[in-house]
């Protein structure tokens, strides 16, 4: 049987399979949705997907004995973020004419098995309607975030996340696009010599992240259109089973798909929220430096997708157009990320409660910055969690002189790495003494960018009322205490004259955050100008 008639089987065999009778379980109106490397049969209760008898280059499902150890993969693999949704591998037996579901006889198919859900419920279509929740968001960081930490690193021996493996995957990008013609030619022309002048910064690092353990057996295909909101929870499913080589990645890469397919939907607010969250719970602040380069791969990844779907014949002219519209938005978005962004220094000044944390976090997406957080570094370099109590007192434990000397240590050396990698920084600490501000004003002074300082305010009682607050609810990183403010008050050293220059004072109470919000923008604005 040649290679084209077994797929023009399949197709034969997916239209039969649309009989009720088929299945060993009541079935509604069965529907079918077709992907360029998969058929997948919705049934009401269960989904059933059948892999294409294909061969890509980068996918080959040419033989039954492949489409059933990927079937296998599949269910391994999507069973580590999704087990409620991927249930077995399942035989089809009979005939192409008269096919059956599970049917205990010799197989002529397999299928992947899954428990059906609302397409409506796809985070692509949340977030198109305007759906999507700053609380879902976070809830998806967190999940990536354990995933990334607890998925077991790549054999070193093994070649998965070399700098060969990485160019091999970006250079088949543009393969394709030149073979086919794609899109505007200068656009991509100028697209291809950023990747190859920044694979050539990054060759090193690239390396390093292998050797420190950051290639790990990722999803491989963390795009929207993977994540469903289940029970309005996001849930990750449909991980790359078909290529090694596309999952063993380094976990930067892995986030990046997400935050670019956010920020191409015209959703970048979400995009940086959701890497900021990622970051304080996983703490690779390294990997920044190549997140823009990832972010472009995954954008050209995204074009590829939809150019292939564009000239898919079997489907209908008006998808075909859609997926067209698809690809010119993902270059075109990739277009926006090799331009170069200014950077600056913001490091937050205030007492416990003042406000410095809440402002932080509103300000870093808008900022298109990333909030290095010093209650949340504190505890990491001390091994704990951000919401875990240390129980230390005021002077002890994680809060001695020498431990806060390290804090803020730590905190410059993390500001460094955030800049180099091209991005702006918010510290969201105290700041009350001066040696501690000469630290970041020394690394905005070597880096040449500017230093602003947001000098936060709030009433006394209100901020005894945040603290309590705070303290009750137990889902805060500081554990400031009235007790700790009087220290504060104490010990403070005030702004001096020439740090004044580089303020702005903000009431967290009063002052509206789009003013606040604006007055920022200027101040930078005329620092750099």
């Amino acid at each position: 049987m040649t290679f084209d008639a077994t797929l023009a089987t399949q197709r034969k065999m997916v239209a039969a399979l649309q009989n009720p009778t088929c299945y060993p379980h009541p079935v509604g109106t069965i529907s079918v949705i077709e992907t360029h490397i998969s058929f997948v049969l919705l049934t009401g209760v269960f989904a059933y997907k059948i892999k294409k008898a294909l061969d890509l280059g980068f996918v080959d499902y040419s033989s039954l004995g492949k489409r059933h150890f990927f079937c296998c993969e599949e269910l391994r693999l999507n069973r580590r973020l999704a087990a409620q949704i991927y249930l077995d591998v399942v035989t089809i037996c009979g005939t192409v004419e008269n096919p059956r579901v599970d049917g205990g006889e010799e197989p002529i198919e397999y299928a992947v098995k899954m428990t059906e859900f609302d397409q409506q419920d796809l985070l692509s279509l949340a977030l198109a309607q305007d759906c999507l929740t700053v609380q879902q968001l976070n809830s998806l960081a967190t999940t990536l975030a354990a995933f990334h930490k607890t998925i077991p690193p790549v054999n070193p021996a093994e070649p998965y996340g070399s700098p060969a493996v990485i160019f091999a995957a970006l250079e088949a990008n543009f393969v394709y696009f030149h073979t086919h013609s794609c899109g505007n030619h200068a656009l991509l022309a100028a697209l291809e010599s950023w990747c190859r002048n920044k694979y050539d910064r990054l060759r090193i690092a690239f390396s390093q992240r292998k050797a420190t353990g950051w290639v790990r057996e990722c999803h491989g295909d963390l795009h929207l259109g993977n994540i469903v909101l289940s029970r309005g929870v996001p849930l990750v499913f449909d991980c790359i089973e078909f290529n090694a080589e596309l999952r063993w990645i380094d976990v930067i890469s892995d986030l990046a798909f997400v935050i670019m397919d956010l920020s191409a939907q015209q959703r970048p607010d979400y995009a940086w929220h959701l890497l900021n969250t990622w970051l304080e719970e996983v703490g690779d602040y390294a990997g920044l430096a190549l997140l823009c380069f990832y972010q472009v791969y995954r954008a050209l990844v995204r074009a590829k997708v939809a150019h292939l779907r564009s000239i898919d014949e079997a489907i209908s002219p008006q998808e075909r157009q859609a997926a067209w519209s698809s690809a010119t938005v993902y270059l075109n978005y990739a277009t926006t990320l090799i331009a170069p962004v200014p950077c600056a220094l913001l490091i937050t000044h205030g007492f416990s409660g003042s406000g410095k944390s809440t402002l932080s976090r509103s300000i870093a997406a808008p900022l298109h910055a990333i909030c290095l957080h010093s209650d949340v570094e504190r505890k990491r370099l001390h091994g704990l969690s951000q919401h875990e109590n240390s129980r230390s007192g005021i002077g002890t434990g994680i809060y001695t002189r020498s431990a806060t000397i390290a804090t803020y240590e730590h905190l410059a050396i993390l500001a460094h790495t955030v800049i180099q990698a091209g991005y702006p920084v918010i510290i969201d600490a105290a700041c009350l003494l001066r040696d501690q501000r000469d630290c970041f004003r020394e690394v905005a002074q070597h880096a040449g960018v500017p230093l602003l300082i947001l000098d936060c305010h709030a009433p006394e009682a209100i901020l005894q009322q945040r603290m309590a607050t705070r303290h009750k609810e137990g889902n805060d990183p500081s554990e400031a205490t009235p007790a700790v403010f009087a220290q504060q008050f104490k010990g403070a050293e005030p702004l001096s004259p020439e740090e004044q220059k580089t303020t702005l004072t903000i009431n967290t109470v009063n002052d509206d955050p789009a003013d606040i919000l604006a007055k920022i923008r200027w101040r930078l604005r005329t620092e750099t100008t």
